[in-house]
């Protein structure tokens, strides 16, 4: 029976969706893609609220009590991630330190990483022939020494099992602990001599088994590998030698490179040796190496997990703890290319991108990769960003009806903020659709809460004048205003009501487009007791009426214009602001990029060099001079994604410049319509005051 972590899984491991529109090729995506068209999955909008509503939540780290299957095989033999490890990285918004830990079976790998889980017990140790552990089972607990950080602990399929049908199978696994850590421990015992390098001979596929760009292109792309793979940990178990090198004492580190030390030559026995090392220093030029004495006698090593520290030799613990010490201070947090940092959720999309890709005979490819989990990522933080909106918005609707400055205001705000989650979660939005999208949903959100924004200063307006009208309504009722000089009284009556009115608070935008309806509605009632006034002439009735109603309405429609007017100003201002935040942001998060993208070449560049530089020592200066055009090389590709992002940026700031422009054209259009529409006012006003 498999073991099950005490973690409450609350999402689907498939958060969010692919977009169908993207130009790409890419195996990856298209792996995806055809995995989430399956019939069990969830409706695109569904995935992607939950993911979206799982990293509005605190990032608290997610403790597991126990390991669980994380990648296993299904019927068919092959690779498959379980849902229920998908759904504990879901929760794991922290980002990630991976610790894989390889090695030939029974070699006692799941010992060393329950200790750096802080646990006497967790993965299982077995005490027989057979391998234990099958397929890679993770356990995730907080970090003992990187605050905000999650360790996640890799235990891998002890390779060279014999019971093993497919010979590809540990090859893919070796793969999947290369691609998903940030530090991988090589397990194995005795001494590293010429056979044990020949059992590593899993480093010497990985040019075929993994690709930095699409598998579909020709160029060799090994020597990037570099930047992307994890540091290396070689842990040497039951070591008995002494650590001597012609009689010189030497350290654990100078053992390991000793023993990668290549053979001058070219014979084909010569190359066959050298290939291996080749390999391991090409790609892994970041090496650390632990050698462990044995733990305790012979007899007590099926039980090891359960013996007390007294029953332990006081020399294997204190390497452990050393290696445990270095592993917690030196192991990096997990990065994709371009520096982008992963979090759990992040490991488990990349995790069910490399397996399916491997499943359907396909080679993962690095960069594919970073693009397919860009898509689900970027389209997750849309949502993010939309509900960070839409929560603040729905609080600001509790307080409606407002002026339109105060829900501008907050509109401008909730923006920022939105587009900053937004920024936090995005990656390689290089052509800034999806930062486009939020800003066009936010703006139609931002429509529909002025619309009910205005809804409710109708209604507080209608009530109002309701309430203030009610005594004069019930004076017309009893025929108050039917006698001589009824006009003027029923005008003194509405025109208190007006100067009431207008003293009132929290009326809102509609304040004068509800008091002008109010006004067209009672000239019926006017018209009425005009008529009947019988203390006026015909002649005084028709100038009154056709004076008081037309200088009453003019009025309120110049306010009305007016109001708009300024309502437009202020959309102008909010806009105007929003736009320069929008590219402050995005100059800052490409910036944050650039700059990681430079530390990414950097660390690439500093261990060429080094490779380089020890090549020259060793006097193998035809190698020395092929890393020195492979450098030249690699210095030339890696200044191309500087010059393309700044390229890209420009576009995007000009694309954000021209769609500004063009709202801030249309707004001024209406603007000048307003400006029209009340100077027009103006003018008949003054010419019918003249003829008057």
């Amino acid at each position: 029976m498999r073991r099950r972590a005490s973690v409450s899984p609350r999402v689907n491991d498939e958060e969010t969706t692919l977009r169908n529109d993207e130009e790409t090729n890419d195996e990856e995506i298209g792996v995806v893609k055809r995995q989430r068209q399956s019939s069990n999955e969830k409706p695109k909008e569904i995935m992607a609220q939950d993911e979206a509503s799982a990293s509005l939540s605190d990032e608290s780290p997610v403790t597991m009590d126990k390991p669980v299957c994380f990648i296993d095989t299904d019927s068919d033999g092959k690779l498959c991630v379980q849902q229920s490890a998908l759904q504990i990285l879901q929760q794991i918004q922290q980002p990630v330190v991976v610790v894989a830990v390889v090695g030939l079976y029974r070699t006692g790998k799941s010992y060393l990483l329950n200790r750096l889980a802080g646990k006497q017990t967790g993965f299982a140790l077995g005490s027989t022939i057979e391998s234990k552990t099958k397929g890679i089972w993770i356990w995730c607990v907080p970090h003992p020494t990187k605050a905000g950080t999650t360790l996640v602990l890799l235990d891998t399929e002890g390779l060279g099992d014999v019971d093993k049908g497919d010979p590809k199978h540990d090859t893919n696994i070796f793969c999947l602990a290369v691609l998903l850590s940030s530090t991988l421990v090589y397990n194995s015992r005795g001494t590293i001599d010429n056979k044990a390098i020949m059992e590593l001979q899993y480093v010497t596929e990985l040019t075929e088994c993994i690709k930095v760009k699409s598998p579909n292109k020709d160029a060799d792309d090994s020597s990037e590998l570099v930047k992307f793979f994890p540091s290396f940990i070689w842990a040497v178990r039951d070591f008995t030698l002494k650590l001597k090198i012609d009689g010189k004492d030497v350290t654990e580190d100078e053992y390991l490179d000793f023993a990668l030390k290549l053979k001058p030559g070219t014979s084909r026995h010569v190359m066959e040796y050298n290939f291996p090392r080749e390999c391991i220093q090409k790609f892994f030029p970041s090496r650390k190496c632990f050698t462990f004495p044995f733990p305790t006698a012979p007899e007590n090593m099926s039980c090891l997990g359960s013996l007390d520290s007294a029953d332990i030799s006081s020399e294997f613990l204190k390497v452990t703890d050393h290696f445990c010490n270095f592993v917690f201070n030196d192991s990096s947090v997990k990065r994709l290319k371009e520096g982008y940092t992963v979090t759990g959720r992040v490991l488990g999309h990349l995790a069910k991108t490399y397996v399916d890709t491997i499943s359907s005979g396909s080679v993962p490819c690095l960069e594919n990769a970073v693009i397919a989990v860009a898509m689900i990522e970027n389209e997750a933080a849309v949502i993010v960003g939309l509900q960070v909106y839409q929560i603040g918005m729905e609080k600001l609707k509790e307080s409606f009806p407002l002026e339109l400055k105060a829900v501008s205001s907050k509109h401008q705000d909730l923006s920022s903020t939105a587009t900053q989650a937004f920024m936090k979660r995005s990656f390689r939005d290089t052509d800034g659709k999806h930062l486009k999208s939020l800003e066009e949903k936010i703006n139609e959100l931002f429509d529909g809460y002025l619309c009910q924004n205005e809804q409710a200063s109708k209604r507080r307006c209608e009530d109002l004048l309701s309430s203030l009208s009610a005594p004069m309504m019930e004076k017309l009722i009893q025929g108050f205003y039917a006698k001589p000089g009824g006009y003027d009284l029923f005008c003194k009556d509405l025109e208190d009501i007006g100067k009431k009115y207008k003293i009132q608070a929290n009326k809102g935008v509609k304040a004068e487009e509800v008091l002008d309806e109010f006004l067209k509605q009672k000239s019926v009632d006017s018209n009425a007791i005009l008529q009947a006034d019988k203390k006026l002439t015909e002649k005084e009735k028709k100038m009154k009426a056709e004076e008081k109603e037309k200088a009453a309405l003019l009025h309120q429609e110049i306010k009305a214009k007016e109001e708009k007017q300024r309502q437009l100003e202020e959309k102008m201002e909010a806009e105007r602001q929003s736009n320069e935040e929008r590219m402050r942001q995005m100059k800052e998060k490409m910036d944050e990029e650039m700059r990681l993208q430079r530390e990414e070449f950097e660390r690439a560049m500093d261990c060429k060099l080094r490779e380089q530089a020890d090549l020259l020592k060793k006097g193998f200066k035809e190698k020395a001079d092929r890393m020195r055009q492979e450098i030249e090389e690699f210095k030339k590709r890696s200044t191309e994604p500087e010059t393309n992002r700044a390229k890209e940026f420009a576009v995007n700031l000009e694309n954000g410049s021209r769609r500004h422009e063009e709202t801030m054209a249309e707004i001024m259009q209406n603007h000048r319509e307003q400006m029209m529409e009340i100077q027009k006012k103006n003018i008949n006003s003054s010419v019918d005051c003249c003829i008057m």
